[in-house]
């Protein structure tokens, strides 16, 4: 007597990155130092270049408990100390030493550089509502384009992604730089829909060629989480 062929199921499964694709870590640097007008921060390319305050190398350390166990490959800062200390706690524990990648700094604010960004935007200055209006970074006088930070921005990750087939790497970098790369994998109609990732905060992008999948955004629970 002849049984019933066992019937074909399909199942519901967890996501895997496709072939030769780079899953990209990208960690906003920890908070860092306060403005005060009267001490200048350090310059470098005409940028601000603060220290990480004190709540940032508690940033930085979360990252690296955080980030240990992810089976990463490779590790990416910016010409900007911030990031480089907050990659050092991770780059510590995986014995690897961080690449410097120019183009992933953040936005250039032009005139506003080296504090008044910060100041303009707490006091409500009408331009720092007209670059929330129209989302545009060159509203701001003398600041980079939003199509050159744009491309930059794509070039960099294009780079490190061709780089690392099939590997997992971390970026750590800006907000601004955070915002335009998830905005543009998003295909997002406001350019600024991702920016405000929290510092210290980790992202998740997932970089296939022209491809980019989003996997998570802007993931801030190792940072109430106990240390050690």
């Amino acid at each position: 007597m002849s049984t019933p062929e066992q019937e074909v199921e399909y199942r519901q499964h967890r996501f895997s990155p496709p072939s030769g694709a780079t899953e990209i870590f990208l960690v906003r640097h920890g908070e860092s130092m306060p403005q005060r007008l009267s001490e200048p921060f350090d310059l470098v390319d005409g940028q601000a270049d603060p220290d990480l305050a004190p709540e940032g190398r508690d940033h930085a350390a979360r990252v690296g408990e955080r980030l240990a166990s992810e089976r990463i490959e490779a590790l990416y800062v910016t010409t900007l100390r911030r990031t480089a200390q907050t990659a050092a706690p991770l780059a510590e524990k995986l014995g690897l030493t961080p690449v410097v990648e120019p183009d992933l700094r953040e936005i250039h604010l032009g005139e506003w550089e080296n504090g008044l960004f910060r100041k303009h935007t707490a006091e409500g200055h009408p331009l720092a509502q007209k670059l929330w209006e129209e989302q545009r970074w060159d509203v701001l006088p003398g600041a980079e384009s939003d199509e050159a930070f744009g491309r930059r921005i794509r070039a960099a990750l294009t780079r490190i992604a061709a780089a690392h087939p099939d590997q997992r790497v971390a970026v750590f970098t800006h907000g601004g730089v955070i915002g335009e790369a998830f905005a543009q994998a998003s295909r997002a109609l406001e350019r600024f829909a991702f920016l405000g990732a929290d510092n210290g905060s980790i992202s998740h992008l997932v970089v296939h060629g022209d491809n980019w999948l989003i996997r998570g955004f802007n993931d801030r629970s190792h940072l109430a989480a106990p240390l050690g």
